[in-house]
């Protein structure tokens, strides 16, 4: 049994001898149903890639982070760490910025749409700031949904100029947290026991006609006595709205909960009382400022109201010369 292995041996190595006539090639000595494999060495420049890889592993290795331990990874001769490029990079940017957040910390609000580049970095940042605070009830695109306002149009229950905002902002609405909220409360009509849901249904025939969705009518006539007596105090006599109070405008067809008659209904009857938190204790005044800056630049931001006339002074007589 020896000289059939031995000779199986002998002709694998005269096999491993031959050579390629075509290419000159030494064979392995391997054979598959007639297929000889080929002792071809590798490329000059793939070996150099793989010898220079090999290397630049040892010195990543030795120089960068790079081995996990129980609790962290070897810190590398260099003590690079991703989070400390990150500190660094975080800094040199506020340096960058500190001169504009300085400006903006101290400027007017209502002279900044005055001076356009410090307005641009105020409306980068706010929108930063919403994205991160604000995007949550008011919609990406500040259009609002249901319940919240869409801050695009020129309807304010407050006002839209950059203090008035601003205000807003700091102190929120009906916040029970902050003395200093926006408040406004309109009563419960229908679950006070203030009107009967007839009585309700003609207030709403009263503002859906002076709002232009309906036609007046006899229910609309007696709505609009209605009106007079319960919500011409807020709304004002013509429906026309009340800042002071932050009553809304109803004769436009902007709506922050719907114009629709069940919706109308329902908001007369139960009263809304929605809460927006106060920012003032959650965010840095500079950005409160860029947000500020970011609302009014949407399209419906107002210019800031004209000063109050002084009191003219009472007449005096002037004094006689004679005794």
């Amino acid at each position: 049994m020896a000289k059939p292995a031995a000779s199986a041996r002998k002709r694998s190595v005269q096999q491993a001898n031959r050579r390629d006539e075509v290419t000159g090639t030494d064979f392995v000595g391997h054979e598959w149903d007639g297929i000889e494999e080929l002792n071809t060495p590798l490329p000059r420049w793939w070996l150099w890639a793989l010898y220079i890889s090999i290397a630049w592993g040892v010195v990543y290795v030795v120089l960068y982070p790079a081995w996990p331990m129980l609790h962290s990874a070897t810190s590398g001769t260099l003590g690079w760490t991703s989070r400390g490029q990150l500190a660094a990079e975080m800094d040199a940017e506020a340096a960058r910025r500190a001169p504009m957040v300085r400006a903006l910390a101290a400027v007017d609000l209502n002279a900044l749409p005055a001076n356009r580049e410090l307005m641009q970095f105020a409306v980068a940042g706010g929108a930063a700031a919403f994205r991160a605070n604000c995007v949550q009830c008011h919609g990406s695109g500040a259009t609002g949904t249901p319940g919240y306002a869409n801050l695009r149009d020129d309807d304010w229950l407050w006002g839209g100029d950059m203090n008035a905002i601003h205000f807003t902002i700091t102190n929120g609405i009906r916040n029970p947290d902050h003395p200093q909220t926006r408040m406004s409360l309109m009563p419960a009509f229908g679950r006070d026991g203030i009107l009967t849901a007839q009585q309700i249904d003609d207030v709403v025939s009263h503002v859906r006609v002076i709002s232009g969705q309906e036609r007046a009518s006899a229910s609309a006539a007696r709505g609009a006595v209605l009106f007079a007596e319960n919500c011409a105090v807020c709304h004002g006599p013509t429906g026309a709205g009340m800042r002071t109070v932050g009553a809304p405008r109803l004769t436009d067809r902007i709506w922050l909960y719907g114009g629709d008659r069940a919706t109308l209904t329902t908001s007369i009857a139960n009263s809304r009382r929605a809460v927006m938190p106060a920012w003032g204790g959650r965010l840095d005044p500079v950005t409160i400022n860029m947000l500020t800056a970011y609302v009014h630049s949407l399209g419906g931001g107002e210019a800031a109201p004209a000063p109050a006339a002084p009191a003219a002074a009472p007449a005096t007589n002037a004094p006689s010369n004679t005794p």
